[in-house]
Parts: C-alpha cells; sequence; structure tokens
C-alpha cells in the first residue's frame, strides 16, 4: 500500500512540474512576444553599407517609435512610428513600405540636416502629422530633397504637406494630400517629371517660395497627374511656372500664376472664381508674360469680377488649343499676340484676343482687338497697348 502511495505522489509531483514547465513557457513566450512588438521599428529600420551588409541601426532604443538617423546610407523602414528625424552632413535614403508615421507633436518626417535626402516609396504608405508654424510640413526637410518609387502615400497635415526649405524634386510615386496650407511647397524650386497627384490644401496646391533670387523661385512640371483643389493657387510659382506636359485638373481661385508662365504642351483644365492663368509682377525678372506654344487648355472662369487669361504684362499664343469660358476671356496691360493655335471664346472660334481691362482702368469696358502693329484698336481710336500699365 505504502508503495502505491509513493507511486501516485511521484505521479503527481511529475504532472506538477510538467504544468509549470508548460505555465513557464507560456510566460516567457508571451514576454518575449511584446519585446519583438516594442522593438518592431528598430528591428524593420535597416541600413545598408557599401558592401551591401545589413546591419540592424543603433540609433534607436528598443522601445522607441522615434527613429533619429545620426548618419548617412540606405534605411529601409517599415510598421508604425510616431516620428523620423534625419540629422547628418552625409547623403540619406529613406526606403518606405508599408509605413505609418502619427505625430500630434511636429512633422512625421523631419529632415534637421542632410547632403540631401531621397525618399522611395512602396507599398502604401500614410503620415499624419501636426506641425507647427516653425516645422510646418508633415514632411519638412532642410536640405535638398527627391521623392520617386513606385508606391502611393497618403498625407494629413494641419500645416503644409510636403515641405523643402531648398530644393523639391518628384519623380514618381502617387501622393494624396489633405493640408489645411500648401499641398507641396519647395523653396528653391519644384521639379516634377512624373507622378499621381491628389492634392486638397487650404492654400497653394504646388508653389516655390524663392522670393529673394531671380535665378530660383520657379516651377517646372513635364509629366504626371494632377487632381488640385486649392483655395489660393493651384500651381503658383514666383519666378517662372513652366509646363510641358501631364494632365491637369485644377480648381482654385486662381489656376496657375507666375511672373512668366510658360505652357509648352499638356492638357490642362481649369475652374477658377479669380484668374484662370494669371502674370503678375512676382518677381523682377521682366515683363510679366503668359506664353502658350501648345497644349489642350480649357479655362472656366466664375461669374463677377474675373479673367480666363490675366497679364499684368503680355500674352502671346503661339500654338495649341485654348478654350476660354468667361465674361472677361483676356485681361493685359502690355502686348498681346496670336501668332498661332485654335483660340475659342465661349463656345466660338476667334483669332482675336479681346482685352477687357486696359491699365487699370474699369473692368466691363469696351472690348478691343490688336491691329497688325500690336496695338489696342477701339473702334476708330488707336490705342498703344504699352501705356497706361499697372
Amino acid at each position: 500500500m505504502e508503495e502505491t502511495n509513493n507511486k501516485k505522489l511521484k505521479k503527481i509531483i511529475i504532472e506538477i512540474i510538467i504544468i509549470g514547465i508548460v505555465i513557464g513557457f507560456v510566460i516567457c513566450f508571451v514576454i518575449a512576444y511584446n519585446n519583438i512588438k516594442a522593438t518592431n521599428n528598430q528591428v524593420n529600420a535597416v541600413i545598408s553599407d557599401t558592401s551591401n551588409n545589413t546591419t540592424s541601426i543603433k540609433t534607436t532604443t528598443a522601445n522607441s517609435k522615434n527613429l533619429n538617423i545620426t548618419s548617412g546610407g540606405n534605411y529601409d523602414l517599415s510598421g508604425e512610428y510616431e516620428s523620423i528625424t534625419v540629422n547628418t552632413s552625409e547623403e540619406v535614403t529613406l526606403n518606405l513600405n508599408e509605413v505609418t508615421i502619427t505625430n500630434s507633436n511636429g512633422p512625421a518626417i523631419n529632415i534637421e540636416k542632410a547632403k540631401n535626402v531621397t525618399i522611395v516609396l512602396s507599398g502604401t504608405n500614410k503620415i499624419t502629422a501636426s506641425a507647427t508654424e516653425d516645422l510646418d510640413g508633415a514632411i519638412y526637410s532642410k536640405a535638398d530633397l527627391v521623392l520617386s518609387g513606385t508606391g502611393s502615400i497618403e498625407i494629413k497635415s494641419n500645416y503644409d504637406g510636403i515641405v523643402s526649405k531648398d530644393t523639391l524634386v518628384v519623380k514618381s510615386g502617387t501622393y494624396i494630400i489633405n493640408s489645411d496650407d500648401d499641398g507641396i511647397r519647395g523653396k528653391d524650386y519644384v521639379e516634377i517629371s512624373n507622378g499621381s497627384f491628389t492634392i486638397n490644401a487650404g492654400g497653394d496646391g504646388i508653389k516655390s517660395s524663392n522670393d529673394e533670387d531671380t535665378s530660383l523661385g520657379y516651377v517646372t512640371i513635364t509629366g504626371g497627374t494632377f487632381n488640385i483643389t486649392a483655395k489660393s493657387d493651384g500651381i503658383q510659382g514666383i519666378t517662372k511656372a513652366t509646363i510641358t506636359g501631364g494632365t491637369f485638373n485644377i480648381v482654385a481661385e486662381e489656376g496657375i500664376e507666375a511672373t512668366y508662365v510658360k505652357i509648352n504642351d499638356g492638357t490642362i483644365n481649369i475652374e477658377a472664381s479669380d484668374d484662370g492663368i494669371n502674370a503678375s509682377q512676382k518677381a523682377n525678372i521682366g515683363t510679366p508674360t503668359v506664353e502658350i506654344n501648345d497644349g489642350n487648355i480649357t479655362i472656366k472662369m466664375g461669374q463677377g469680377d474675373t479673367d480666363g487669361i490675366d497679364s499684368n504684362g503680355n500674352i502671346y499664343i503661339n500654338g495649341g488649343t485654348i478654350n476660354i469660358t468667361a465674361n472677361s476671356p483676356f485681361d493685359y496691360d502690355g502686348i498681346a499676340q496670336k501668332n498661332g493655335g485654335t483660340l475659342l471664346v465661349n463656345g466660338t472660334e476667334t483669332n482675336t484676343i479681346t482685352n477687357q481691362m486696359m491699365g487699370g482702368g474699369m473692368k466691363g469696358g469696351m472690348p478691343g482687338q490688336m491691329n497688325p502693329n500690336g496695338n489696342m484698336q477701339k473702334g476708330g481710336m488707336q490705342i498703344n497697348a504699352n501705356q497706361g500699365r499697372r
């Protein structure tokens, strides 16, 4: 009997030990899982050196979602973050692949310093940021910034969407931007060669802002698809805005504005409440001018004190098809010449560039036309179009 009891006791002890081992294994598994989850951002952030070896990044702590990059290289990022900061004197490439960044206290990506930074998009990426007055973009860069890739990024910002305080170049990618102020803003220039853009901006859609150097402050677009809704300008350059391709659907107060607006090609649809295309003296680079060489341009203006094409200087139409629906299709203070192309005004083809306002005079005046000498003629009276500039 005693032997039987001992066997039963041993069996119970063994069962208790097994249960303890199982419980301990479960506890260890849970702890390990939580540690892996806590360090997920560190594991998913890697840097590739010149020998193509890969090592874990060393600038983040094990439980941090705030990634600080302090050396150059190619960083492959995925997962969730609160912020990504770059501060180095070297070149940096950020490869974003299924990244989500949410920052309630500043930019989602803050490039404080770098030789230049390239952001490459893969998969679907999302950024939400409460930027500040000083750091006023969801993506904010003090260095030259290049964006490319086959992926997409969705940006929500209480200030601007993408900001570079230097140059901003977009080569490809899909961009969905909802911003309380500007959508895309570069200081020295913005150059876009391809990509898909859906921008809903409380300020300007795309702009450059350098008003100190007359060789800069321009926007150049050579391709891409653009759906822009803006409370101010759809596209604005301080010096020049040049379009040489792409498809544009712009709903804004003013569609395209710069000191010199040059359209070489593209399909451009503008609905505006002030001016469709506007050349105004925003920089001291010469006479404000609208030059259209080719493209398919449709402008629909709202009622009231609005102009389809407005220039504080000259208008040159050399080619393309321009279709304007407006009470005031043209307003200019200098020379207006139609040297080619097809011009339709309120559904009727014409070779005449009428002028709604001369020299800052009263709107709604008598329409005129250009004579062969390039001067405005109203009835039997000839008016030099260079007189009375605003």
